[in-house]
């Protein structure tokens, strides 16, 4: 990982969808995609701009119960406890979560995304850690009844990824390794989840490693890596923000359908 601390942003303008590297307040724009890109010497201010979740995952995996000070008293994982969220759960920054018929109990999840760089599969600890290209900021919205009350599915495909359950951004920081890093959630100004990335229980490279034994993972790719604390239930009107530092803060409204 470069020790070149940097963000890039995915956003749009009436022109259309473009990548660029974010300087202050500055968009220097794009030709090409994440990973293949040259500049064009175009530049947008930041406010002039949508952003949008800041890449195209071919796939997100996330893992449960990955801070002790979310496991309420039950024992540690074994191992990671990884799970698939859908494409379709994602959200830009700014834009709602959009709490769905029927869904009476969610929650905000505030949480350190990494996203890949390289292809993973079988990898060792070391391996997976030069694979992570950037790290961004997850809110994996969750409805608690779907998840784990009475009339709960078999699997978590309506708890964790119905649309817009799955805000991701404002944009990716690359040269910042994963370690170390204060996580804050705040419902309506108040911060209700702080914690650091160093009290994960299992580390991002373990993480990555362990889970590319069984499926290989791909440039692009995003791992949501936990969230601390108790989570509460959001309602129609809050506002929630995840701030990671030296990353930035993700917000979004929280609205009914």
């Amino acid at each position: 990982m470069t020790n070149v601390v940097s963000k890039i942003v995915r956003y749009q303008t009436a022109a259309g969808i473009s990548y660029g590297s974010l300087e202050g307040e500055t968009i220097r724009e794009w030709k090409g995609d994440l990973f293949h890109h040259s500049e064009t010497g175009v530049t947008h201010p930041l406010s002039s701009v949508k952003l949008l979740v800041p890449c195209t995952p071919g796939k997100i995996l996330c893992v449960g119960r990955n801070y002790e000070s979310h496991m309420a008293g039950r024992q540690n994982p074994k191992r990671p406890e990884m799970f698939l969220k859908s494409i379709s759960s994602l959200q830009n920054q700014d834009d709602p979560i959009v709490i769905p018929n029927g869904a009476a109990n969610v929650h905000y999840e505030g949480e350190l995304v990494l996203v890949l760089g390289k292809r993973l599969k079988k990898a060792s600890r070391e391996e997976a850690e030069t694979a992570i290209f950037g790290l961004t900021i997850g809110n994996d919205a969750c409805d608690r009844d779907w998840q784990h009350g009475p009339d709960k599915d078999m699997q978590w495909w309506r708890a964790k990824s119905f649309d817009t359950c799955g805000p991701v951004g404002p944009w990716i920081v690359t040269g910042l390794g994963p370690r170390d890093l204060m996580l804050r959630t705040r419902l309506n100004g108040e911060v209700v989840q702080e914690q650091s990335t160093n009290d994960l229980i299992f580390d991002c490279p373990t993480l990555l490693s362990f889970t590319s034994q069984y499926m290989t993972l791909d440039p692009g790719d995003l791992i949501f890596t936990g969230t601390p604390n108790v989570t509460k239930k959001m309602s129609p009107g809050d506002t929630v923000e995840v701030e990671i530092e030296n990353i930035g803060t993700l917000r979004n409204p929280v609205v009914a359908e």
